[in-house]
């Protein structure tokens, strides 16, 4: 008889285009179809979403409608959707549905997983102590940087409800499948095409979910210091989010609407990356952002200020150029002598791509995440990583 695959439910407050959901599908494309099955539950719907995404790879989602504070109320219907469908493993992810994942999985004695994607001094306090209540209730805790480990493991470390429990963080960095992501020179020219930048302009750009720690209003700021010198140079913005509307008044305010491209949510972004000469970040805080790995995957260098797991990725003047968080000025500075020197530029275009395949690969992160599943179906969790 053959052994039943190994059922895992990743649990998630929303299914938007941020990076830690865009690491589901991506990941359970590349998992062992023969060993493991997957399923997705979620709370909170948004437009463009990734649903379809991973109904295409086959991993049946669920939509369980509620708003944070009310997730609690939902444990009985979660605990239903696992026993019918047979769960073997909780994988949660970020820290409304970690809650309610190990809420649930100890009252079924499954093993949970949760990824902690930021750390913990960016959450409001509901979310922080619920978190930090309830954190040793797990089996294994992922962090996807080195910076996300230690906050987890300082904030875990006294525990009122479970004072002498063992620590279980394990580190799995972030990955991209180098494979998909690659530079398209055609693909990159027909956005230019559409979007009528100059065939020969440098293009710098950004992919996110427009919200206040992106800070894309500093963003802007630098774009339009690096215009002053460069007045060719034109920026890329894709994705959408709340700020939009007031990224857009700052742009129109500022009489430079022609060298602006924002394109919206995209479900295919290798195009507007390969669009790009340089990728550039303003983040106030980051866990490990996928957008600039997938970015430096299509050989394009970063400038960017050295938030969470960016300073882990980047080596300075190596694959691009980082600034301290409160010095995101120094951007504009940066991104012009990457724009002014090309020997310089391509240089660390190559080594953007290079640093990714050697250290960022996606089957590597799978191969761990493997690990991990079965090491906690048998219980046996190494203590660190």
């Amino acid at each position: 008889m053959p052994t039943r695959k190994i059922r895992i439910l990743h649990l998630i407050k929303s299914l938007g285009r941020g990076g830690a959901e865009k690491l589901i599908p991506e990941t359970a494309a590349l998992h062992d179809k023969e060993r493991f099955e997957f399923f997705c539950l979620y709370f909170f719907h948004t437009p463009k979403n990734i649903v379809d995404e991973l109904e295409d790879i086959g991993i049946q989602v669920t939509l369980i409608p509620s708003s944070n504070l009310a997730l609690f109320f939902q444990i009985s219907k979660v605990r239903q959707y696992v026993l019918e469908n047979k769960i073997d493993i909780i994988h949660s992810h970020l820290p409304w549905a970690g809650i309610l994942g190990r809420l649930v999985g100890r009252k079924l004695g499954i093993p949970i997983v949760y990824t902690e994607h930021n750390t913990w001094d960016r959450y409001n306090k509901f979310s922080y102590w619920g978190n930090r209540l309830t954190f040793k209730m797990q089996d294994v805790a992922i962090a996807v940087s080195n910076e996300v480990a230690l906050s987890m493991r300082l904030n875990s470390m006294l525990n009122p409800l479970k004072l002498h429990a063992r620590l279980k963080v394990k580190t799995i960095v972030n990955g991209v499948n180098t494979d998909n992501f690659q530079m398209d020179k055609l693909l990159g020219e027909k956005i230019r095409q559409e979007e009528k930048i100059p065939e020969h302009a440098f293009v710098i750009g950004k992919v996110a979910v427009f919200r206040s720690q992106k800070r894309l209003w500093l963003w802007v700021d630098n774009a339009l210091e690096i215009l002053k010198e460069e007045p060719e140079v034109h920026f890329l913005l894709v994705g959408d989010g709340e700020w939009k509307d007031r990224i857009l008044a700052q742009i129109a305010a500022s009489g430079k609407q022609a060298n602006f491209h924002l394109v919206g949510a995209q479900k295919k972004v290798v195009p507007y990356l390969s669009a790009m000469d340089l990728y550039m970040s303003t983040s106030e805080f980051e866990g490990l952002p996928i957008a600039m790995l997938e970015a430096m995957s299509c050989q394009v260098p970063v400038v960017a200020t050295q938030a969470g797991g960016i300073g882990e990725v980047i080596s300075d003047g190596v694959e691009g150029y980082l600034c301290d968080i409160e010095n995101h000025a120094e951007l504009s500075i940066l991104a012009l002598r990457m724009i002014q020197d090309s020997a310089r530029h391509a240089a660390f275009s190559s080594a953007a791509r290079l640093r990714v395949i050697h250290h960022f690969s996606m089957i590597k992160m799978v191969t761990e995440l493997e690990k991990i599943y079965e090491q906690v179906i048998q219980k046996k969790i190494p203590t660190k990583s």
